[in-house]
């Protein structure tokens, strides 16, 4: 799971918070504004925080990784409207 928070005071901060929300949606699904459920493999992930770490501006802006583990989905509750997708669920088109 990633969260982030970005200072937007600036043009500079919208494009960050931009690239930061668009690399985490290209892998994983929007829980909350800036908060993704993301399901990768160990390289992948190292790659995916390593390329949110380089858009950031660590002296402004902050990011929170969660390692969920194995069986997350039996820690992970819901109350609310826009239910989360269940990833592993069958894809209908």
């Amino acid at each position: 799971m990633v969260s982030y928070d970005v200072n937007t005071q600036d043009k500079a901060g919208v494009r960050r918070l931009r690239q930061i929300s668009k690399a985490c949606l290209n892998l994983g699904q929007r829980v909350q504004l800036s908060v993704f459920e993301i399901e990768l493999e160990p390289a992948q992930w190292v790659a995916l925080k390593a390329r949110l770490i380089s858009i950031m501006d660590p002296a402004t802006d902050s990011l929170r990784f969660y390692y969920l583990g194995k069986r997350w989905q039996s820690k992970v509750e819901h109350a609310g409207a826009n239910a989360a997708l269940d990833l592993h669920a069958p894809l209908i088109l």
